[in-house]
Parts: structure tokens; C-alpha cells; sequence
């Protein structure tokens, strides 16, 4: 991203009806099949300014990651300690490591050159049984002035994002994309931006009436999306496991009958 938006974003992500909306999603997704206060550790994977990190401490001890040294200011604000600088192409943790990894809005930047390996280091770092919830921006068609601001590389189909969770070894348990209800005026804003050019208006709080309204929104999808996956819409949303370890194979019983005297 360009640096003044990690300022903006540090400053609209506890209120933006955006963020929170998205954080509902994923209480959705996680709360039925991740125990909240669970005793596992969780990693942040691209955390940003730290915003949702600190919101994932419901799911157990969480450890953010980011290579941007613009976001590494915003973290103590957060309090978060257990942060790392690093690539999520090369994870500074030993695999099986953790219970859950997110990764919110980071495979399609533009210096995310190999998603292939960040998927597999995704992976690695998972337990058996563990859980990765992934979300990118969908339809390359789509980028706009925004777009530009946080050096969007690629945004996504829902076919996309299963197809390279599973080549990592990993079974999608929900893929959906967000934002479906919104969607004609997302397109209706973009389609404006071709004439009176781009706009960082979305990046900014609206009024709390429309705030709270846009988030209720979110909240009715956030009912929908993790029994119904929605059919289009601004992102793409994949849950997906890491397979459990085959239980090592029982050893046979001797029966004594057939034993030599």
C-alpha cells in the first residue's frame, strides 16, 4: 500500500461498517467450528495495522505477521506484542505451529508475487485438523481508483481461490463471496470512476445512520453466507482444513490358539 494508508487504515478500522462487517463473517465461519477463548494459537498472516489481530485473541494466543515497516508503528496502539516482521512467502514459525491462520486481503498485492508458496507456507505451519480462512478481492474487471491506492496485483473468482487452496493441500469447508448485496453499487461506483475518476471516499467512516445501516447489511450475509454460498459479489471468502493425520494402523491381536506348544 501506499504509506498514508496505513494511517487511514488504523484510523477507520474499529468503526468502518466495512471492517466490522467482515469481522462478523468470520465470527459466522469460526464460532460453530473453533471454540471461542480456545486454547490454541492463532497467526495473522498480512495483519496490517493490527486491528482484526487484536479481535482474533477470542480464538486463542495470536501472533501477527507483516512485512510493511509502516504497519509495525500501529501494533503497540493495538495491544499486540507478539508480532514478527516477515514475508508471507517465508513464515518465520515452525510448522504445525498453529490452530488457525487468517489471511485477510493480502494474496492479491503486488508484492505478493508467488501465492503458490504463501498457500503452501499457509499449510506448513497449520496442525493437523487446523483451519485456514482466506479472503481476497474478486473480479480483476473490477479494480478501481482504491485499487491503485493498495497496489492491487490481482482480484479473484471464487473458482480461482478453491482451485489454489486445494493444490495446497488444503479441503475447502465454505467458499463464498462477500459483499453480495452490495454489489450493483459497488459496480455502480466503479462503472462512475471510468468518467469522473477514482475516489478514497470508501475508505472513509460515513455517517453513523448509513454506517450502521451498510453494517447491517454485512450482518444479514454474515447469516447467509456460511449455509448458502452467495453467488457473486466484492470478495472471495474460503474456509478450508488441513487433512487430520491417519491414526497410525493398530497392531494385530496373536490369538494364543494358534501358538506352538
Amino acid at each position: 500500500m501506499e504509506p498514508e494508508q496505513y494511517a487511514l487504515l488504523a484510523h477507520v478500522e474499529h468503526e468502518h461498517w466495512w471492517f466490522r462487517g467482515q469481522r462478523r463473517l468470520v465470527a459466522a465461519l469460526l464460532d460453530g467450528r473453533l471454540p471461542i477463548h480456545a486454547d490454541g494459537r492463532v497467526l495473522d498472516a498480512g495483519c496490517g495495522t493490527g486491528g482484526t489481530t487484536a479481535w482474533l485473541r477470542r480464538y486463542g494466543e495470536v501472533v501477527g505477521v507483516d512485512r510493511a515497516a509502516e504497519a509495525a508503528p500501529f501494533w503497540p496502539a493495538a495491544g499486540l506484542r507478539r508480532m514478527a516482521r516477515g514475508s508471507i512467502a517465508a513464515l518465520p514459525f515452525r510448522s504445525e505451529s498453529f490452530t488457525l491462520v487468517t489471511c485477510f486481503d493480502v494474496l492479491y498485492h503486488r508484492q505478493v508475487l508467488d501465492e503458490e508458496s504463501a498457500l503452501a507456507e499457509f499449510s506448513r505451519v497449520l496442525r493437523p485438523d487446523g483451519l485456514l480462512l482466506l479472503r481476497v478481492p474478486a473480479y480483476d474487471w473490477l479494480q478501481g481508483g482504491h485499487d491503485v491506492a493498495v497496489h492491487t496485483r490481482h482480484r479473484y473468482t471464487r473458482g480461482e481461490v478453491v482451485a489454489a487452496v486445494r493444490a495446497a493441500g488444503l479441503s475447502p469447508e465454505v467458499a463464498t463471496y462477500g459483499n453480495c448485496f452490495l454489489f450493483p453499487l459497488a459496480l455502480a461506483k466503479r462503472v462512475s470512476e471510468r468518467w469522473r475518476g477514482p475516489s478514497q471516499e470508501e475508505m472513509a467512516v460515513p455517517s453513523p445512520l448509513l454506517n450502521a445501516a451498510l453494517l447491517g447489511v454485512l450482518g444479514l450475509e454474515a447469516l447467509v453466507a456460511p449455509r448458502r454460498a452467495l453467488p457473486f459479489g466484492l470478495s472471495v471468502v474460503v474456509l478450508a482444513r488441513k487433512p487430520a493425520r491417519a491414526a497410525p494402523p493398530r497392531p494385530l491381536a496373536v490369538s494364543g490358539a494358534g501358538r506352538a506348544p
